[in-house]
């Protein structure tokens, strides 16, 4: 099962090539950079784990590349990775473009879990069957 969150998530995976035309598009409307990671892409889980700081006054996307480049070496295959952009125009203030960059090599998916409640209520949520390992081992290579 392939997760689609984000922008291009319904396309193939994008080459380094057009993550740096990305980036750049990213950078000539003046929009911070930032690259994310995380083991557990639950569609609620909004809070990934941050590979360093924003890249505010970037020019360049080869600063991003390097960047992403570092994080794709800790991860090796183990963890998603997302870079956004964020526009801090007054009055919008918020992510622009988001989008995965790099996948584990292997994704488990989620599972609908159905809930009983009171009387004839019914509950469904759906759970990553990646979350059945801890945290930090969920994708071994």
């Amino acid at each position: 099962m392939r997760i689609t969150q984000g922008a291009f998530s319904f396309l193939p995976d994008l080459t380094d090539e057009q993550i740096s035309k990305q980036v750049a598009y990213c950078l000539r409307n003046n929009w911070a950079v930032n690259i994310e990671f995380t083991d557990d892409p639950h569609p609620r889980n909004t809070y990934w784990e941050m590979w360093g700081q924003p890249m505010f006054d970037l020019k360049d996307p080869a600063g991003v590349m390097y960047e992403l480049s570092e994080c794709r070496k800790v991860h090796k295959g183990r963890a998603y990775i997302r870079l956004s952009a964020f526009d801090a125009t007054a009055g919008w203030e918020s992510v622009r473009l988001s989008f995965i960059t790099d996948r584990p090599e292997e994704e488990p998916g989620f599972m609908l879990v159905r809930e009983e409640g009171e009387g004839r209520n019914q509950r469904y949520t759906t759970r990553s069957y990646a979350a059945e390992k801890p945290m930090g081992s969920r994708y071994a290579v």
